[in-house]
């Protein structure tokens, strides 16, 4: 059993009413309707609601101690108060003492960048796994403890879910745990107080600007991750990304790059061949080739290459395990279709992975012999300026393009599509787009048209399994529709 001593231990405090440091906690909540008899309170002020207005409640259900960072007018002698400059720090960090600080025991690396986090993470924890070690993975697809799946709907989880989670990988004895973090998790302190064994930059480009507000608070919200690392850590970026130096500037952990193209690079990798077959690829002067697919895979895979080497693995047993991974769910996944068709399901929601995707398709299909359809949409609710673009890179990116719904959340779909069609230029020769709201029928209409060896790609789902559409959420998995065909 904790007490109050216990779980403030590191918390910075500016005034505290009532203390009882012996006090027995039994559980902590930032949602007063899970606060239970002896729990303590913290009144987050969130993006959406302030947890000071729940104070009473939380204390009806049984709270004794509150974070806050307002004292309310009437204090309730009974109660413990204490007051901190920022609730959401203090619960990363009560978190963290609540379970033991299972950071700390445990090898905990973190990617974060625009693209690639999943990828990075899910294949790590494979390679991992199959070289031996107990692992814990935290993806936006799935959080995983050693071969026990559970259930995951946000890319980085709060902070108590974290802690949690990792205290649970310590009892099953992991050696290591993959997380990805978004800029969300760092700016709203979901990884406060979490000892880092490493941390990876893939890259950065226009996105969440909705949250963000602008590109450099983005930056700087990635940026602070790094900032935040031991001096123990690693601290691994790609530097043909122009942001990726930016990431080394403050942080007090070892500093590495990776690069497909720069010989400073401490780990470097060059592209021999690309297919739908997968990647021919030469790792630190070693050929190998991988069943992934694309430069932006490449760029992947030398980015769990680096991490291995710089946990200690041997250069030889990395080289044969990357050989054998296969992609994360969602991920650039490729399906032969019974008309010869080649169908990709792929994430990318953002204008720079839509283009990424698009290109490496053009690459392969080099000579433009055959047709290439995309079946794309922008999800409601999010971030309107990126809409034009997308369509934008799409329509110049493919013969067929095909606007369809995402997950329109409480927005009208049909409006969503209004917002992308402005980017598209009308008088592209050659060119032919339709806009289908129901997404199952433009998927099919895609399948329909494409004859032997064009290329349908279906974006900005991936490894989703449902649309949102007014609050709830309807199964609807793209990767199903694509195996009917």
């Amino acid at each position: 059993m904790k007490t109050l001593q216990d779980i403030l231990h590191n918390i910075k405090i500016e005034k505290i009413l009532n203390d009882q440091q012996s006090l027995e906690i039994k559980g902590i909540a930032f949602d007063s309707r899970k606060v239970k008899d002896d729990y303590v309170f913290v009144a987050e002020k969130g993006t959406e609601t302030d947890g000071h207005l729940f104070i009473d409640k939380a204390i009806t259900n049984g709270a004794k101690v509150i974070v806050l960072e307002d004292l309310p007018k009437e204090i309730n002698e009974n109660i413990v108060y204490v007051k901190v400059k920022d609730s959401s720090l203090a619960l990363g960090i009560i978190a963290c003492n609540y379970y033991d600080n299972p950071s700390k025991k445990i090898k905990l690396i973190g990617i974060t960048g625009t693209n690639g986090k999943t990828t990075t993470v899910t294949l790590l924890y494979r390679m991992f796994m199959s070289m031996g070690y107990n692992c814990g993975l935290l993806s936006t697809i799935e959080n995983i403890i050693n071969d026990k799946v559970l259930h995951t709907e946000r890319t980085t989880p709060d902070s108590l879910t974290i802690n949690l989670l990792l205290y649970q990988m310590v009892m099953e004895g992991c050696d290591y745990a993959f997380m990805e973090v978004s800029s969300h998790a760092v700016v709203q302190n979901r990884i406060a107080g979490l000892k880092f064994f490493g941390a990876i930059f893939s890259n950065i480009t226009l996105d969440h600007l909705d949250y963000h507000k602008t590109f450099d608070n983005y930056i700087k919200a990635k940026k602070k991750f790094f900032d935040m690392l031991p001096a123990k850590a690693f601290a691994l970026t790609n530097i043909d990304d122009k942001h990726g130096l930016v990431m080394l500037q403050n942080t007090k952990a070892k500093k590495y790059t990776y690069s497909l193209s720069s010989p400073k690079a401490d780990f470097r990798a060059k592209i021999i061949d690309d297919s739908f077959d997968g990647l021919h690829i030469d790792i630190d002067g070693k050929e190998m080739f991988a069943r992934l697919i694309g430069k932006f895979n490449a760029y992947n895979l030398l980015a769990i290459y680096s991490c291995a080497i710089l946990s200690g693995m041997e250069k030889e047993d990395v080289l044969v395990k990357l050989s054998a991974l296969e992609p994360a769910r969602g991920r650039f996944e490729c399906y032969r279709l019974q008309s010869g068709a080649v169908a990709i399901i792929d994430y990318a929601h953002t204008p720079d992975a839509l283009e990424n995707v698009l290109n490496t398709i053009n690459e392969i299909n080099l000579l433009k012999k055959n047709e290439v359809f995309t079946v794309v949409g922008c999800g409601g609710d999010r971030d309107k300026s990126k809409r034009p673009i997308m369509a934008a890179i799409a329509q110049k990116l493919s013969n067929t393009l095909i606007l369809t719904s995402d997950n329109p959340r409480t927005e009208k779909p049909e409006d969503i599509l209004e917002d992308m069609k402005k980017g598209l230029k009308e008088d592209k020769a050659n060119h032919k787009h339709f806009c289908i709201t129901d997404r199952r029928e433009a998927i099919h209409l895609a399948c329909t048209l494409a004859k032997k060896d064009d290329i349908i790609l279906v974006a900005g789902k991936g490894h989703e399994d449902y649309q949102e559409i007014n609050h709830v959420k309807h199964h609807f998995d793209d990767r199903e529709e694509i195996l009917k065909y």
